[in-house]
């Protein structure tokens, strides 16, 4: 992770100190070259976002501390205007005084968790990235129930379907929306009926992936619910994952 120098000049490294409350542990003992830079922090990894557009891909994920939360929504906007939108943001709170931000980006197509990305509380709710979880409760019936006829579904899509019975969650690799009426119905017409089982194998070109896990919630003494949770682990297109969760929710809600 980059730790960028966090001032424009002598005099906002002077101003900032003054405008603290309690005075510093330890001496600053960064030197000028390493403290300031022309343009602060958000101009420093503004270049980085500017560089990472050359590099792309190969690199996973680019990462960089900030000094001010303020950073944090100009480097959102400048990756905003730079169409990406597969980013990070958080806080880091060191003890009951010190407190910094990251912001994360990434050019492929691997999708962070929720409480990665979405770290810091109270941040302007448009600037946050999209909601990679979708959850929904499940009442009136049982979990062995709930999970059967999931797994009966998801293994019927032409895509890749995994479940681990241990962790009471599963995987799907889908090459686009292989589960609306309009693919089923050109699969059919096609004659590919061996592209319509269950696949073997990850897609070598993944346009969504996800993670699907069941939780049983207690309601009453009597009485349990429950919990399907559907995480957006990976994918370009957030339409495409809304419609994978509308489909799931409609299936198991009519069960």
């Amino acid at each position: 992770m980059c730790n960028p120098p966090f001032y424009s000049s002598h005099e906002e490294m002077t101003a900032t100190a003054e405008l603290k409350t309690h005075a510093p542990h330890s001496t600053c003992t960064g030197a000028d070259v390493e403290m300031i830079t022309p343009g602060g922090e958000a101009a420093f990894v503004t270049r980085m976002i500017d560089e990472s557009l050359q590099l792309r891909a190969k690199i996973q994920w680019y990462t960089s501390m900030l000094g001010k939360l303020s950073s944090v929504t100009t480097l959102v906007e400048a990756l905003m205007e730079r169409d990406n939108q597969n980013y990070a943001v958080t806080e880091f709170v060191q003890g009951n005084k010190t407190k910094r931000w990251a912001v994360a980006w990434s050019w492929g197509d691997m999708r962070p968790s929720m409480t990665s990305a979405r770290g810091i509380p109270g941040f302007p709710k448009h600037l946050l990235p999209f909601p990679a979880d979708y959850t929904f409760t499940l009442s009136s019936i049982t979990y062995d129930a709930v999970m059967n006829a999931m797994n009966a579904d998801l293994s019927s899509l032409p895509w890749y379907w995994k479940w681990d019975q241990s962790l009471s969650a599963g995987v799907g690799f889908a090459s686009g929306n292989v589960w609306s009426r309009q693919a089923r119905r050109k699969l059919k017409i096609s004659g590919e009926k061996a592209s319509m089982a269950n696949s073997t194998s990850i897609p070598s070109e993944v346009e969504l992936g996800v993670r699907v896990q069941l939780k049983l919630t207690r309601v009453q003494e009597s009485s349990n619910n429950v919990e399907v949770l559907i995480s957006w682990i990976r994918g370009a297109d957030s339409v495409l994952f809304e419609s994978f969760c509308g489909m799931l929710k409609r299936k198991l809600e009519s069960k």
